[in-house]
């Protein structure tokens, strides 16, 4: 266990992690040819989906083999849209390593990163990229990393440039400098222009080592010299600490650099913590991959060992689990090994009942591990097949991509008779709607959710339904007097006050059964009618035509021919909404909710410089928000939306959504 590295590859999208994967994998032999994102053919990027789009879709595993340290890479997307894999991955690594470019600097992704580490409590080390592009400046990434993080960002590997080009790298700790042949790393000298700015790295990376124990930090004081050893320790307790979070630097393109990171993690990253090997069998399962061939399910050893055949405990479902044949996963290779270790990832397949989160245990020591949280979906599309009859293809496809990817959700609404899938954003929903057409062969085409409005009476009315009709034999006849007025609940008041027997006890169960049928439809736009009372004050009945039947059709004349004077309204749905934003977009937020028809109820002061603004804001104005928000602040800002209560539509908007609901129908009926 203490020679396992489970390292989690974070950053903002094309910042060169699926490369950095590759260039490591290449040079320790994890493969015989430097794979190209563009070229697509990467070991961590072989989903079609990715290949297709040239971007990291799905966390995938790559395990590195470097001297006697297996590191467990965990090669993660960058766009935000996926950040459910993110979340996989950050609960089974025991440090993260998160890219920026040397051309780019600091982005959203970097300073996401950085929150879910925090959120996490998890080590990290920067890795500063792509020092072969044009216009790369390590010095300048390097500043704004420290600006931006604090005074723990501390440099571990610096370049050495010469005419504009990154010809070496300099390993501060042990103050040496090495060049990159393609192949292998030697020996170079370090340049005299560089000696005094790489004295003044190691006295910082010093004092970072005396933090971390007292005694170090007297003889730090004294000008004393620590050993390679001490050096080693201290910066692995930094780095454990979270008090360190070194920069190192390197291109995976020209693999310069690369041998030094992979030193560098051997030495100074942590070990597997809070894992037992002497203790019962527990495993969590973080990540279920679905293909043609079955399900895999990736786990990591927190207790024990797992082994081929062995038998444990679903702490979710109480149900046993037969681990039959387990794997060593790299991209989409699978090797069949006999056993995972403690603090180790490995894989299984055809596991019967176990899905993403659930822990695995040895029987007797059933126990859940801490889980994963994800972010709630948060933009929805309604998705239709574009060929008729092909309803239960989607719905049986996205249950298929629901036991891999845990952070869409379908509901089916009666009400709107649509198919609603919410999920991180347009990007996410797209390739959903293509993993359906390339995996299930059904073509989804998408449109915006309808929003399910609702009517009610303002005033009260009093209207006469009469059902009459002779055709020969019994007749059908039934008459009612009722008072329609505003209610005090959302679901139909209905009371009798009948004088004579003017209408027969046993017919008023009828009349209410005929409002209540006719519920559902409004007199306005077809939406459903709530808080509305229904009072039978008279009426009269036929002794042989009269029937239930009879009643139930007088009672929705009069609904019908009733609301309609009662001054109808719509109503439409209010949600709670919370922003967490930078206090720097506070203007463009507040005003974009102004345009929304939203209320700003207060701003509260958030975590990390964040605000938090509470508003209330029509529902039907929240179709695009995630989108918008995530362009106002560069994908900065997040939300909450919660539906909260029914308010009355102002009549201009009132207008215009029973001329579109209207021509809807118009259309469904042609």
């Amino acid at each position: 266990m203490k020679n396992i590295r489970n390292v989690c590859l974070l950053g903002h999208g094309g910042d060169g992690k699926t490369s950095l994967a590759e260039s490591m994998l290449f040079l320790t032999n994890g493969t015989d040819r430097l794979g190209k994102v563009a070229d697509g053919n990467t070991v961590c990027d072989f989903d079609p989906e990715e290949i297709r789009r040239k971007i990291t879709i799905s966390a995938s595993v790559a395990p590195v083999e470097y001297g006697d340290t297996k590191i467990n890479l965990l090669d993660t997307p960058g766009y935000f849209d996926f950040a459910g894999e993110v979340a996989q991955c950050l609960r089974v690594a025991d440090m993260a390593l998160v890219l920026v470019t040397a051309k780019s600097g600091v982005a959203v992704g970097t300073e996401k990163s950085w929150k879910y580490c925090n959120t996490r409590k998890i080590p990290r080390s920067f890795y500063i990229s792509k020092l072969d592009e044009e216009n790369a400046d390590f010095f300048k990434t390097y500043a704004s990393l420290r600006e931006t993080f604090g005074n723990s960002v501390c440099p571990l590997t610096v370049p050495v440039i010469e005419n504009g080009k990154t010809v070496g790298i300099i390993d501060i700790a042990t103050k040496k400098a090495f060049k990159f042949d393609g192949s292998k790393s030697s020996s170079m000298d370090i340049p005299a222009s560089m000696t005094s700015q790489i004295d003044d790295m190691y006295n910082e990376l010093a004092e970072h080592v005396a933090e971390t124990d007292e005694t170090l930090m007297e003889r730090f004081f004294d000008g004393e010299q620590f050993t390679q050893e001490e050096i080693i320790q201290g910066v692995s307790k930094g780095i454990a600490d979270c008090t360190l979070a070194p920069v190192l630097c390197g291109s995976a393109v020209t693999g310069l650099g690369t041998n030094e990171l992979m030193y560098a993690l051997a030495k100074y990253a942590p070990a597997p913590s809070n894992c037992d090997p002497n203790g019962p069998v527990k495993l969590l399962v973080f990540k279920t991959q679905s293909d043609q061939y079955g399900k895999f399910s990736f786990f990591k050893v927190f207790s024990g060992k797992a082994t081929s055949d062995m038998t444990l405990v679903n702490a979710r479902t109480g149900g046993n689990e037969k681990l039959g044949r387990i794997f060593m996963v790299r991209g989409k290779k699978n090797t069949e090994v006999s056993e995972i270790a403690c603090g180790d990832i490995g894989a299984v397949s055809k596991l019967n009942d176990t899905k993403t989160g659930d822990s695995l245990c040895a029987a007797g020591n059933v126990e859940a591990l801490e889980g994963i949280t994800y972010a709630a979906p948060c933009y929805g599309l309604a998705f239709y097949p574009k060929t008729k009859g092909g309803e239960e293809k989607i719905a049986t496809g996205l249950t298929r991509l629901a036991e891999e990817d845990l952070t869409f959700t379908v509901v089916q609404n009666a009400e709107t008779k649509q198919m609603v899938v919410t999920g991180a954003g347009d990007i996410h929903l797209d390739v959903l709607c293509s993993k359906l057409k390339n995996k299930f062969g059904v073509e989804v085409e998408t449109q915006t959710p309808r929003v399910p409005y609702r009517e009610k009476i303002r005033k009260k009315v009093f209207v006469e339904g009469k059902h009459k009709k002779q055709s020969g034999g019994h007749g059908q006849y039934g008459h009612v007097k009722i008072e329609f007025e505003p209610g005090d609940t959302e679901d139909l008041i209905f009371e009798e006050k009948i004088f004579g027997g003017s209408v027969p006890k046993n017919f008023h169960p009828a009349v209410e059964k005929g409002l209540r049928d006719r519920l559902p439809r409004g007199v306005l736009a077809g939406f459903p009618v709530v808080f509305l009372k229904a009072t039978l004050v008279d009426g009269s009945y036929h002794d042989v035509d009269s029937s239930e039947m009879a009643f139930k059709l007088a009672a929705g004349i009069a609904y019908k021919n009733g609301l309609p004077q009662a001054s109808p309204v719509l109503l439409e749905p209010i949600g709670t909404l919370n922003v967490f934003i930078p206090d720097s977009y506070m203007g463009d937020i507040i005003g974009d909710l102004n345009k929304r028809r939203g209320r700003v109820m207060g701003m509260n002061p958030g975590e990390d410089g964040y605000q938090i603004v509470e508003a209330e804001v029509p529902m039907s104005e929240m179709g695009s928000y995630a989108i918008d928000l995530r362009s106002m602040t560069q994908g900065r800002g997040s939300f909450t939306l919660e539906f909260q209560r029914y308010d009355e539509t102002p009549a201009n908007i009132q207008a215009k959504v029973i001329e579109e609901t209207k021509s809807l129908l118009e259309e469904e009926e042609d």
